[in-house]
């Protein structure tokens, strides 16, 4: 198969972790017979530095004329400590999801299981946790009319039914290739745009009689995927909630490094780690690429070549077995490997499978 592949590495650890992503992605092609090819571009503070827009368009032109866009992190704490800027790292991320209309952001949580013990939770609560959550991307209040002077702010939270149909519908045809369980995680006794999803979900719910749907609170369901997570299957519910529960959900997994996502919806579709830039650690080797790494194995999954995948999660699960894993996962007393040595070990099994 032959792909063109945006690459966005974007800044803080993003560029480190983004050759190792690629570097996987040659060692696939090499061997299966695949033909990838690159073309890299600039997103975040380093798009702001270089030409004063953290998504120019000859960055959108990139992603449109490519069959999948590999994105690894934007954020730079310049603008972290500077509220007043208008200009952010992370309006070029919210720019490329509304203008690629990626409104559907798929994130996957599972548990490892010899990294159970990184969790803060109990591990009997943990082994055999396997869910989805199915963030909406590109509405509420990322996305609503905003305001801000010395006094008063407000951002609004705005849905309309097309939007929540679209992710709704995403989501119950996942559901349908799992367990046939889906939550509907919103804040339906307080919200208006809440009363909405619960509303159309409910409509929905006919067209799908095969799935055992719920519904749930975001309060509650922020307590119950760390306290019950094998109770959930897939979670479907809107941007600022989503936002914060697939961050919980690396309590789960023991690491945010270790969480890929795909974004989906209306042109190419998008592949990135869950996680930030961490900027601190820029340029240390320092930085888990395995979730850049598990996103290029979704990325390949996206156009069927799901033995390619496969391979590519044999690999980071026989990496974690071996003991060869970045300091924030690694065993006390273990020996030191940094994401050049990772990345470059599951090149290497790749190549010798």
């Amino acid at each position: 198969m032959k792909l063109k592949i945006a690459i966005l590495p974007g800044d803080g650890i993003g560029p480190e972790i983004m050759k190792q992503g690629v570097a996987v992605l040659d060692a696939i092609a090499e061997k299966c017979g695949h033909e990838f090819s690159y073309q890299e571009a600039m997103v975040g503070a380093c798009a702001i530095e270089a030409v004063g827009d953290a998504y120019p368009e000859s960055t959108h032109q990139v992603c449109m004329e490519a069959d999948a866009v590999l994105f690894a992190a934007v954020g730079d704490l310049k603008y972290d400590n500077n509220p007043t800027l208008k200009m952010r790292p992370e309006t070029g991320l919210l720019a490329m999801r509304k203008k690629l209309g990626l409104f559907a952001n798929i994130r996957p949580v599972a548990t490892f299981d010899c990294l159970l013990h990184k969790s803060p939770l109990k591990e009997e609560l943990l082994r055999g946790a396997d869910f989805v959550v199915i963030r909406e991307l590109t509405g509420g209040m990322y996305f609503g009319e905003k305001y801000q002077d010395n006094d008063k702010a407000f951002d609004t939270n705005v849905y309309t039914r097309p939007e929540i149909e679209r992710i709704l519908k995403v989501a119950f045809e996942m559901a349908m290739t799992r367990r046939k369980h889906l939550t509907v995680v919103d804040k339906a006794n307080v919200l208006a745009s809440s009363r909405l999803w619960r509303q159309v979900a409910k409509e929905m719910e006919p067209q799908y009689p095969e799935v055992r749907t719920d519904y749930m609170f975001i309060d509650n369901a922020s307590m119950r995927v760390l306290t019950e997570p094998r109770f959930f299957d897939v979670i479907v519910t809107e941007n600022t909630f989503g936002d914060i529960l697939t961050d919980e959900t690396s309590c789960i997994t023991g690491s945010m490094g270790l969480q890929p996502s795909s974004s989906l919806g209306l042109h190419t579709p998008l592949f990135e780690p869950v996680h930030g830039s961490w900027p601190q650690a820029a340029g240390q080797n320092l930085a888990n690429p395995l979730a850049q790494i598990l996103s290029a194995a979704m990325l390949l999954e996206h156009f069927g070549l799901n033995a390619e995948g496969a391979l590519i999660r044999r690999a980071v699960v026989a990496s974690l077995d071996a003991m060869v894993r970045t300091p924030e996962i690694q065993v006390e007393g273990g020996a030191h490997y940094g994401t050049k040595e990772v990345g470059q070990w599951i090149v290497d099994y790749i190549r010798k499978s």
